[in-house]
């Protein structure tokens, strides 16, 4: 079972004088890189929040937001009235033909014209807000399952094509080998000179064992079946599989390298595609 690192959660909770909206956003990375953007109201809270998503997600680039939205005669903002005052004396001064309402509309954009008051965390409220954050958490959770599913499938689909691009290298093996020694013994042959045959054939053997890609198949084959395997385990460790992938990329490319016919390179390459984009979708990988 694997999970995407690409995922989104969202709660709403109402209260009776605000609305608040918690949202998370996650995308792939190495590690986990949290941006989190709350009311100053609850920045109190930002570590034990940090520490929570931590646990939860593990790794991706996680965007959490909480917003705040009031729905009633319930505000932490007030006019400061003296100061607002002063201001208009003043602007009246300068503007001596100046509307009050213009004039007032110009004061309290002026520094100090506002007071917030500041407020305390009401504990019954926050817990109910914790709630809603778990809410998200667990549905960007089940939207990474999801997402994960999909590329499990893929990932399935690619390992399989690569297994049968193995089997056709097997099954060419023999005529490559055949074909190997065809064109030395005609090569020697166009030298038009006498040579020992006993020692040719132990040379030959010898460039054979070069080009012998017996190990390299097993190996490969072996990789093959530990990135199902991984894949099928009870975590997710996208880690772990770009491992597995560096290894079977390295078996290809030894087979590539030891083919020297053309038709199994052709089959090689078509290996190297599929696994490609087996490392793309990779990143993607919890």
């Amino acid at each position: 079972m694997i999970y995407s690192m690409t995922g989104y959660g969202k709660s709403v909770l109402q209260l009776p004088t605000k609305k608040i909206t918690i949202e998370l956003k996650s995308l792939n990375s190495k590690n986990l890189d949290l941006n989190a953007r709350m009311p100053s109201i609850y920045r109190e809270k930002e570590l034990d929040l940090r520490k929570l998503i931590a646990k939860q997600l593990e790794r991706g680039k996680v965007d959490f937001s909480i917003y705040v939205e009031t729905t009633a005669d319930d505000t932490s903002t007030q006019i400061n009235a003296p100061v607002v005052k002063q201001y208009i004396e003043q602007l009246k001064a300068v503007y001596n033909d100046g509307n009050e309402i213009e004039l007032l509309k110009m004061a309290v954009r002026f520094p100090d014209a506002l007071n917030t008051v500041r407020e305390e965390i009401d504990n019954t409220e926050w817990k109910q807000i914790e709630a809603e954050i778990n809410v998200a958490l667990d549905s960007l959770k089940d939207y990474r399952l999801n997402e994960g599913k999909v590329l499990e499938q893929d990932f399935n689909d690619r390992i399989k094509n690569i297994a049968d691009l193995l089997q056709q290298v097997i099954a060419m093996d023999p005529d490559r080998v055949e074909g190997v020694k065809e064109r030395l013994r005609k090569g020697v042959e166009e030298l038009k000179e006498k040579y020992d045959e006993n020692r040719f054939e132990q040379e030959l053997v010898y460039y054979i064992e070069k080009f012998d890609i017996t190990e390299e198949k097993v190996r490969l084959d072996n990789h093959l079946n530990y990135f199902i395997e991984s894949i099928n385990s009870v975590d997710s460790n996208g880690k772990k599989l770009g491992f597995i992938a560096q290894e079977i990329g390295r078996e290809i490319n030894t087979i590539g390298s030891k083919s020297n016919y053309a038709p199994m390179q052709q089959l090689v390459v078509q290996m190297k595609d599929e696994l490609e984009k087996i490392k793309e979708q990779l990143l993607n990988v919890l």
